[in-house]
This record gives structure tokens, sequence and C-alpha cells, in this order.
């Protein structure tokens, strides 16, 4: 239990860290073109990539994490992430409000009581068809990402905040029931491997590209809802995740909390608008 909780809290400051780095990232490569989603403007960003490439990391975190904790406790960690990256702006020069210190405080206790709640166990590798299921999907919400782009104004932005939260929601489930194949290289055949990686591929590129057209509020809100409810839902429901005895409430309150606090939290995550001229990613660059 401790151990997972280590791994889940290190998947949260990578996570958390990443998403900082990121944010500033995307906040450049819009600084340099006026066209709102220019994905060629964000590659050419290499600020974002050092971002991504932390958030990977919190990702490796998660998946080690959910090996031994329930869905809707890590993917509840994972989201309070948001906690970090708004703790990182304070302090590079968007400092938070009291309303921003309360959901702070409030977000650290619904993890308490989720992490006194839950019950870890193992969990069963999948029938195959559900792996290829979860791959499959990377191709419907895909689509929807693409109806998207085309629609625009802010209806485009949650559309594809939902498609991240999506495609997120499909690589923890594969993450929760992951079982490494023997030999190593028949990874390259497995479609649980396949259906993390392409998910997460296609989760990530949307929702850089909500960011891109939308209120940061709005997509983590949106995001961050659907990438811990239905993953934790899908847990409990078929996956074997269950809530210790006598402590439904304590968890059902402590997942609310978590997640709403985590949302609440979502106004400070992101830069404050650079002034012309401004190229740097220090604390000039955030007043």
């Amino acid at each position: 239990m401790l151990i997972g909780l280590t791994l889940a809290a290190l998947a949260a400051l990578g996570s958390g860290a990443g998403s900082a780095i990121e944010a500033l990232g995307v906040r450049r490569a819009a600084h340099r073109t006026r066209r709102p989603g220019d994905v060629g403007a964000l590659l050419r960003e290499p600020v974002y990539f050092v971002g991504l490439t932390i958030d990977l990391l919190g990702f490796a975190f998660t998946v080690l994490a959910l090996q031994v904790l329930p869905l809707y406790l890590v993917q509840a960690v994972v989201a309070s992430s948001v906690a970090v990256t708004a703790v990182i702006f304070a302090v590079i020069g968007r400092p938070l409000d009291r309303a921003g210190w309360v959901a702070l405080g409030g977000t650290l206790c619904g993890l308490v009581l989720l992490g006194l709640s839950s019950q870890p166990h193992d969990v069963p590798p999948l029938d195959p068809v559900w792996y290829w299921l979860l791959l499959a999907m990377a191709l419907p919400i895909a689509a929807l990402g693409r109806v998207a782009v085309r629609l625009g104004g802010p209806v485009s932005s949650v559309l594809l905040a939902l498609g991240a939260g999506l495609c997120f929601s499909c690589v923890a489930v594969a993450a929760r029931s992951l079982d490494v194949p023997q030999p190593l290289w028949h990874v390259i055949v497995d479609p649980a491997i396949w259906a993390i990686v392409v998910n997460g591929v296609v989760g990530t590129a949307l929702f850089a590209l909500a960011l891109q057209r939308g209120r940061v509020t709005v997509v983590a809100a949106v995001s961050y809802t659907t990438s811990t409810v239905v993953p934790s839902v899908i847990g409990l429901l078929f996956l074997g995740d269950e809530v210790r005895s006598g402590f439904a409430l304590v968890a059902t309150a402590g997942f609310l909390i978590a997640v709403s606090g985590a949302i609440a939290l979502a106004r400070f995550t992101q830069p404050l608008p650079m002034t012309p001229g401004q190229t740097t990613t220090g604390p000039a660059a955030s007043r």
C-alpha cells in the first residue's frame, strides 16, 4: 500500500510539473503565431517537449501505481497533479488566492479519505478482447477530435477535452491490468501496450489542442472529470476494485472532494499572458 501511494505521489508530481512546463510551451507557441490551434508552432517549441518528457515520466509511475492500487484512487491522485501545477505557477508569479488555498486543502483532504478507504488488490489480466476494444477506441475519439477542430469556438475546446479525457481513461484501464508479456519482444504485438501508446498519443494531442483553443479551467474540468470518473467506474464494475468494508461513504466523499478541488484549482494552472517581446519561461515571463 505504501509503495503504491509513493508511486502515485511521484506520478502526480511528474504530471503536475510536466503540465506546467507544457502550458508554458503552449503559451510560447501561441505567442509566435496568430492562428489558434497551430500544431506546427507547438511542434517547433522545445519547452513543450521538455514538459512532455517529464509528463511521460509521471505516466510511467502511474502505470506502476496502477499495478497495486485501485483505479479510483490512482486516478484521483493523478488528477490532483493540478495542485502541483498551481503551486509551481504560484512560485513563478501567479499566487493562489484564498479560494485557491481552500481548494488545495480540500484536494489533499479528499486524497487522505480515499487512501483510508481504498482496498489494494491484484488485477488478473483481462480478456484480450478488452485490449483490442481499448485500442480501437482511439479511432472514434480521433474522429471526434477532427470534428471538434472544424467546429471552432467554445464547443471545440470542450469536445477536444472530452476526447482527451476518454483517451486517458482507455490508457488507465489498459495500464491497470497490464501484464508485461514474456519474452519481452512480444510487446510489439501486445494489444495492451498498443492501447496505452496510441491512446496516450491521441489524448496528449487532443489536450494540447484544447488548451490552445479554450480556457484552461474548462479544458481541465472536462478532461480531469472524464479521465477520473470513467476509469473509476470501470474499475469498480469490471476489474474487481473494492472499497474497504464500511468505508463506502468515506470513499465517495473523498473522491468528490478531491476531484472538485482539482477542478477548482484548474484556473491557477495557466501562466499569465506574455507581454510583447517576452521569450523566457522564468518569473519575468509570468508577470
